[in-house]
């Protein structure tokens, strides 16, 4: 296996990717895979992991930062768009359909945490995907509407609208405006602002387990504003008959999301518990990352075709 830096355009803002590319033989064109990464996260770290590993059962791979994030172009920095990120998803799948590499009949996608949702809305939407798994799937607006478990006060949210309004307003009359910082400074803050799912992201996001210098630890407050009316589930039902496969641990706050989307799925569709596992367990922990990958290996060769 053998990877590579790679950019290409997601309109008009340059993404940087890492292609990942099998070294067996094989008699012509690949099938491959789009990997999307977590809110602010970086293709170094779980969405590399996964890309890689499914390269060396035979895939190509592509992992990348998403638009105004990480390598990746576009300003102001730390912006979580959704649509850009669906959008993000379908030019990674538009720059592997020119690799001489790649059968551009057989691409799917895979997004893990926040991705998982913008996924699932690409693949609705851009029929050149064929098939779409997902790992430890959220869709951010809900989550930042209703909290990670679903049952947050609605009142939080509407506090966070008013921030990103105030956000706006600063930057409109040429103030500085603030931002919306991720993590606190401290495992312990961590855990009592979000409970157990703010602990584990803190000691992904923030420790040397994964920590990297281009993870966002911020978000503009504009993009909370853009988060409010978004709905990475709405769509799932155009997935139609193209197969889709969600990964989820039996100790995951947030698989509540999963359950959701799989229920509006109307084709072929798996969900796999993954007994133990938290929501970030899934993103590193070998335990259960080889067994997220034996299943994704098995679905992506019967939906796409064998790697080899």
């Amino acid at each position: 296996m053998t990877k590579t830096d790679v950019t290409f355009d997601s309109a008009g803002i340059p993404l940087a990717g890492q292609l990942y590319l099998p070294e067996t033989p094989t008699a012509g064109p690949r099938p491959a895979i789009v990997v999307g990464h977590p809110g602010s996260g970086v293709k170094e770290q779980t969405a590399g992991l996964y890309a890689r590993r499914l390269a060396e059962r035979g895939f190509v791979t592509l992992a990348f930062d998403a638009a105004y994030q990480g390598e990746s172009g576009g300003e102001p920095r730390g912006l979580e768009d959704p649509a850009h990120r669906v959008e993000d998803l379908k030019a990674a799948v538009s720059f592997l359909t020119n690799r001489g590499e790649v059968d551009t009949d057989r691409i799917g996608a895979l997004g893990i945490c926040a991705s998982g949702g913008y996924a699932l809305a690409a693949t609705a939407s851009d029929h050149r995907i064929k098939a779409v798994g997902t790992v430890s799937a959220v869709d951010v607006a809900r989550q930042f509407r209703l909290g990670a478990n679903g049952t947050q006060d609605p009142a939080v949210f509407q506090s966070m609208l008013d921030a990103a309004a105030h956000a706006r307003t600063a930057e409109a009359r040429g103030e500085e405006p603030p931002v919306l910082t991720l993590f606190p400074e401290t495992a312990e803050q961590a855990r009592a602002l979000g409970g157990e799912h703010g602990a584990e992201g803190f000691d992904y996001y923030r420790t040397p387990r994964a920590q990297h210098a281009r993870s966002a630890s911020f978000f503009t407050w504009s993009s909370i504003d853009r988060m409010a009316a978004f709905d990475a589930f709405a769509p799932v039902p155009l997935i139609g008959r193209r197969p889709m496969l969600m990964i989820a641990g039996t100790r995951a706050v947030t698989a509540w999301m999963s359950i959701e989307a799989f229920q509006l799925a109307t084709g072929p569709k798996e969900l796999l518990w993954i007994d133990g596992a938290g929501h970030v367990d899934l993103y590193d922990k070998k335990q259960y990352v080889d067994l997220a990958i034996d299943k994704l290996d098995g679905f992506f060769a019967e939906g796409l075709g064998p790697a080899a």
